[in-house]
């Protein structure tokens, strides 16, 4: 366990030296001072950082050195908070907190919270076809599969899903899932297909990484509506009960938190068999049973 915790915190080290190097002042972005601040706001303010880790690991998982799949593992942080931005606005879930400070649009204003996360949106794409280490064919794939994975097969249009799931009483688990692998697991799939592209992995490698990835995303989703209930918000950095106050239907409003948690240990150790086809996965089989058993 000492091993994982060392090479978690060495990823998440690493992630946070790279991600302020890509947005940093200038003498020409002085005009824009509101906007990079908002930006670096959400993206300094911590969390798991559970994608760029994903990426990292895969891509060492396949023996290559991990540092050269920065890009794309900062990148999809990037993706990640623009979507919490996005998602905190009093037009989405109207949460007043995010990681335990307060949301991007009540720190500076809902105006230009809104232009971060488009900001966000856009960079990391930019910072990807500008890398030094990738191909320019790695390059290319990269950016292929994560735009599909934001856009409206992908995290967008999953967030459409769940808003009008909202002004629904019928929602049953085959919604739910749909909802969960475009919302979630887009973005947790697409994490570990970038880190085996950056490893050059062949198309059966590939498609094992992106199964794995769409089982824990849901598996993750669905601790979240567990911990919606029963965590607190000193814990998750959140206000809890929203699931409810929303008139979200989850796992846990369909079949109790007992139920629920016994469909995400199903689903947590499909995830891990799928590993048993990649190379060096103790790592990743670690990461996999600790977010089953978060409490944040």
């Amino acid at each position: 366990m000492t091993d994982f915790k060392s090479k978690f915190a060495e990823y998440i080290d690493y992630t946070e030296n790279i991600l302020v190097k890509y947005n940093v002042h200038t003498p020409e972005t002085e005009p824009q001072k509101n906007l990079i601040d908002a930006m670096n706001y959400s993206l300094e303010a911590g969390g798991k950082r559970i994608r760029p880790v994903l990426v990292y690991a895969f891509c060492e998982a396949l023996g290559t050195d991990y540092k050269k799949a920065a890009a794309p593992a900062c990148a999809i942080e990037m993706i990640h908070t623009f979507s919490l931005i996005h998602d905190d606005l009093p037009s989405m879930d109207n949460d007043d907190f995010r990681r335990g400070k307060p949301s991007c649009h009540k720190a500076f204003g809902e105006d230009m919270a809104i232009l971060a996360g488009d900001a966000l949106s856009v960079l990391p794409f930019g910072i990807i076809a500008d890398d030094n280490y990738l191909s320019s064919e790695q390059k290319i794939r990269i950016i292929s599969e994560l735009a599909k994975a934001v856009g409206k097969d992908g995290m967008i249009g999953g967030q459409v899903i769940d808003m009008e799931n909202e002004k629904k009483n019928n929602v049953d688990e085959n919604n739910l899932r749909n909802m969960y692998r475009c919302k979630t697991g887009q973005l947790i799939a697409v994490s570990c297909i970038m880190g085996c592209i950056c490893a050059g992995a062949d198309e059966d490698i590939i498609n094992t990484a992106s199964e794995y990835g769409f089982k824990l995303g849901l598996a993750f989703q669905i601790i979240d509506d567990i911990l919606d209930v029963t965590g607190n918000t000193e814990e998750i950095g959140k206000p809890v009960g929203s699931d409810a106050e929303e008139n979200k239907t989850t796992f846990v409003t369909l079949y109790g938190v007992e139920k629920a948690q016994e469909i995400a240990d199903k689903i947590t150790a499909e995830a891990i068999e799928c590993l048993g086809k990649i190379g060096n996965s103790d790592f990743l089989v670690e990461l996999t049973e600790m977010l089953l058993k978060r409490k944040k």
